[in-house]
């Protein structure tokens, strides 16, 4: 079996990836998502029974000027990882409400093209439909992967719900201008919801179905928790990489 990463077979196994276009500026950011927009597919279903889910999220350093974004991928029947990438670099992007995902979409890029294992889904730590422009990070990394993607959020960027039962599989719809871009799920009898939307090439009972099965113990999915453990790794290991080396000039060594 090849070592070489996944993505350059995308074109034989998907045929639907779209190539990245970094963006000069707000206002091209922006020309850039209503393009793309109407690419995303809504429907799916996409995998009911996936060998594998990756969970991608992104951490920051404290000054705001580095990252890190890890891949994990997971056995989606045993929830054992079973690859993982990272990569560290500068946020592509200025921080602006809604165009969160050019920051990060180039180091997370990076990371799943070092990966050797294919990934049947992405579960995305952010939103995909359930965006002020219905193109979040999730469908962005969809359509350029060409993989099924959801997003799986902490918190909610737009729309009103009502609060689901405390019982753990219990949902209300998220609506946003009379439209359903996602569903307030309960992962966990009695403890906060998350906010599922669809990504790409998956249906929202789908989605919120793979949801459930990667949170058998906490409220987040596992895909989401070993990404985030291992890109705030990353990160730390970045951090002390660049910090200056006691004696060699640094004020804090002598004193």
């Amino acid at each position: 079996m090849s070592d070489a990463p996944w993505h350059r077979k995308r074109p034989a196994t998907t045929g639907r990836g779209v190539s990245y276009r970094p963006p000069a500026d707000v206002a091209e950011a922006l020309r850039i998502q209503e393009e793309l927009r109407p690419r995303v597919d809504l429907v799916g279903p996409g995998p009911t029974a996936p060998a594998t889910v990756a969970g991608l999220d992104v951490a920051y350093a404290e000054s705001g000027d580095r990252l890190a974004a890890a891949v994990t991928v997971l056995d989606a029947a045993t929830l054992a990882v079973v690859d993982e990438a990272v990569s560290v670099g500068r946020p592509a992007f200025d921080y602006v409400p809604g165009l969160f995902a050019f920051r990060e979409l180039p180091a997370l890029l990076a990371a799943l093209d070092r990966l050797t294992v294919r990934p049947d889904l992405l579960v995305c730590d952010g939103h995909g439909l359930a965006h002020p422009r219905r193109f979040g990070l999730a469908c962005h990394l969809g359509l350029v992967t060409g993989l099924p993607a959801i997003g799986v959020a902490k918190t909610p960027l737009v729309g009103v719900w009502d609060e689901p039962a405390p019982q753990r599989g219990a949902w209300t719809p998220l609506r946003d201008g009379g439209e359903v871009v996602g569903r307030v799920l309960r992962t966990r009898d009695g403890v906060k919801p998350v906010f599922v939307s669809v990504g790409h090439r998956m249906s929202l009972d789908n989605a919120v179905e793979r949801v459930l099965a990667l949170t058998p113990r906490y409220r987040l999915p596992e895909t989401t928790r070993t990404a985030d453990h291992l890109c705030r790794r990353a990160l730390a290991a970045a951090d002390r990489r660049a910090a200056p080396t006691a004696g060699n000039g640094d004020p804090a060594a002598s004193a």
